[in-house]
């Protein structure tokens, strides 16, 4: 992709936040997970976040993996730099099906979907576009400053997509099996 001068360009991966008041355009591929892409179009400040799960287990190495704390930080962090959270626009993208994994209850792309419709919605932020769902991988490419995205749709399963959340999904398994029972009940 060709950007123009003086416009920074930013890859992130799962637990991945970048927010800009300079021109910046963010790229991700996702699966499973899901990007939000926020920006003020008064001031022209933005930022996107990838995450794999609403919620986590296992928050304290990497906790910006989860929705709850990626939505938190990037709102956070596009604040710092001059964005008004009342002004605050949204584009969503991800939660695909794109492993093959038999689960009970609502599948990780569909909580994820939800999860983020769920939390804009409760903090008043409007979403202008989204592309949720679907069983291919998504290449997104944000522009902060302008709020403008480019969307490819990604043939066929992406294998190193999969491998990655795959990976991140055993250890998210792992670390809930380690707890015992009465760790997973929060007293107050």
């Amino acid at each position: 992709m060709e950007v123009s001068r003086g416009v920074k360009e930013v890859s992130i991966h799962i637990g991945g936040i970048f927010a800009s008041r300079d021109p910046a355009v963010v790229r991700t591929v996702l699966g499973s997970c899901v990007s939000a892409c926020l920006f003020d179009p008064l001031t022209n400040v933005g930022g996107m976040n990838h995450f794999m799960l609403p919620e986590g287990e296992n928050e304290a190495d990497t906790p910006t993996r989860y929705g709850i704390n990626a939505m938190e930080v990037l709102i956070n962090e596009i604040m710092k730099i001059g964005g008004e959270r009342r002004r605050l626009r949204a584009k969503v993208f991800g939660g695909g099906h794109v492993l093959n994994i038999q689960s009970v209850g609502p599948a990780v792309p569909e909580r994820n979907a939800r999860f983020v419709k769920e939390y804009l919605g409760t903090e008043k932020i409007p979403i202008l576009s989204q592309r949720l769902g679907g069983v291919n991988p998504l290449q997104v490419h944000f522009f902060t400053h302008t709020g403008k995205v480019l969307l490819r749709i990604l043939g066929g399963r992406d294998e190193e997509i999969a491998g990655e959340e795959e990976r991140y999904r055993v250890e998210a398994v792992k670390s809930v099996a380690r707890r015992g029972p009465e760790e997973s009940v929060t007293l107050f």
